[in-house]
């Protein structure tokens, strides 16, 4: 199997092994190449300590020094090199108390996690292939390198990884492995909370976001999610679905594009239902209420998980506004781009429309046709550029005091109401008309 390396990685391994070291192309890099995918970015390892290491590279800078990993500057790309290691006791259940720096391959490639990231590659060698990862790799089975208890229980973020890398890679986890993972998920306690969402992310925005259930099968929602949990026990006794609230946000992300936005929203739309289920005489349930619960469960769930701002607030807005329903009428869509936001109205669609697929077949056509004509009706706003927003408006804050309105509150106050008239009647917004209106609007509001 013949492995094109880049030509800068292929220099640093030629350098390396021209001053008598061993060099490799490793990990995620090696797997990818197998399977026919562009690598996001290519780790070298080598039998070089650091020191010797930086002694033959014109420009380098420690990255991770401690742990033998030196960044080398080629033509403006940096490419980690690390020296092999052997991990010593891991005491938090993430890192290594120390490291140990080896000449043996072996013993580095046995330090790393699953057996399809333990592969190592340069063009004199081959590949090199010590725990069956390229048969893992063609059977598309994950599975840890050595004992899988021993390995988990090295780092705990490895339970996540195993089940993302069968998300984005749309393989099988190993049954001894699966064994570790149910045993030793509690571990997942102590993984920071920036690690836990950067794998919740990739999970999500793979190929396969159902994998999601995998992680709850396996206890690990459990301990980092609890809420879903409590979905995916929460049966639905409407016309409306025909499985759980979990099993329906499943359906969900699988049904909105991979966009990290988007399949957040979905994995907290109906997030509240569980604590606004009730149910009637009829033994119908109902969950009257759940957007604005979903809403806060969101935001205190990426509060917890250390999500940025501005992630937050579109996620937050798009989850309270999930199950928000108009008529395909012109006027009703223009209100609600004003209330949603233009910038977030298409992403709208998209979860009303992932959200009536993964519904059962009820009313379904109906709902679809609703969801079609607001899209034409959309489209046919944005041609033509009708005013739904502030920022379109004809007239701003120096129009009305220029016409003689003093600066203060009531000057927002009057372009709110002028902006109401605008999104009524597209064609009122020139500034004539407006100026017009300044005079008449400032008498109501003091009468």
């Amino acid at each position: 199997m013949q492995i094109v390396l880049p030509d800068k990685v292929r220099q640093i391994i030629t350098v390396l092994q021209e001053n008598g070291h061993e060099a490799y192309a490793v990990g995620g890099c090696v797997r990818d190449m197998l399977l026919k995918r562009e690598p996001d970015d290519w780790d070298i390892t080598t039998s070089a300590d650091p020191e010797e290491l930086k002694q033959l590279f014109e420009r380098t800078f420690d990255t991770g020094i401690e742990h033998g990993t030196v960044s080398v500057l080629l033509g403006g790309e940096s490419f980690e090199v690390t020296t092999y290691r052997i991990d010593g006791k891991y005491e938090d259940g993430r890192h290594p108390s120390e490291v140990k720096f080896t000449r043996s391959l072996s013993e580095d490639l046995l330090r790393r996690d699953f057996t399809i990231n333990a592969m190592a590659y340069n063009d004199k060698d081959g590949l090199v292939d010590l725990f069956g990862g390229r048969e893992d790799l063609g059977q598309q089975i994950i599975r840890c390198v050595g004992n899988a208890k021993e390995r988990f229980s090295e780092d705990a973020l490895r339970i996540l990884r195993a089940v993302r890398f069968a998300a984005q890679l749309g393989f099988t986890i190993a049954d001894d492995t699966k064994e570790a993972i149910r045993l030793l998920a509690p571990n997942l306690r102590m993984i920071s909370a920036e690690r836990i969402q950067t794998e919740i992310v990739k999970l999500l925005t793979s190929s396969h976001p159902e994998c999601i259930r995998l992680a709850y099968e396996l206890g690990i929602t459990q301990i980092i999610l609890p809420e879903f949990d409590a979905m995916m026990e929460t049966t639905q006794e409407t016309l409306h679905h025909f499985c759980s609230v979990g099993e329906h946000t499943i359906h969900a992300l699988s049904h909105i594009a991979p966009d990290k936005v988007l399949r957040l929203t979905m994995l907290f739309h109906d997030m509240g239902k569980p604590a606004k289920k009730t149910v009637d005489e009829e033994q119908v349930a109902h969950f009257k209420g759940h957007a604005e619960v979903s809403r806060q469960m969101a935001a205190d769930i990426m509060h917890r998980l250390k999500f940025d701002n501005d992630t937050l607030r579109k996620v937050e807005k798009l989850v309270h506004f999930h199950d928000y329903r108009i008529p395909a009428e012109i006027k009703s869509v223009r209100r609600t781009m004003n209330k949603i936001g233009e910038e977030l109205f298409p992403d709208y669609m998209q979860v009303r429309r992932a959200d009536t697929l993964a519904q059962s077949d009820y009313q379904r056509a109906e709902k679809l046709a609703n969801l079609d004509g607001i899209e034409r009706l959309y489209q046919e706003i944005v041609r033509k550029r009708q005013c739904v927003s502030l920022k379109d408006l004809a007239v701003n804050g120096s129009d009305l005091i220029k016409a003689g309105v003093k600066p203060g509150p009531r000057i927002g106050e009057i372009l709110k109401t002028l902006l109401e008239e605008v999104i009524e009647e597209p064609e009122r917004n020139t500034a004539e008309y407006l100026l017009g209106r300044v005079q008449e609007v400032l008498y109501d509001f003091v009468r």
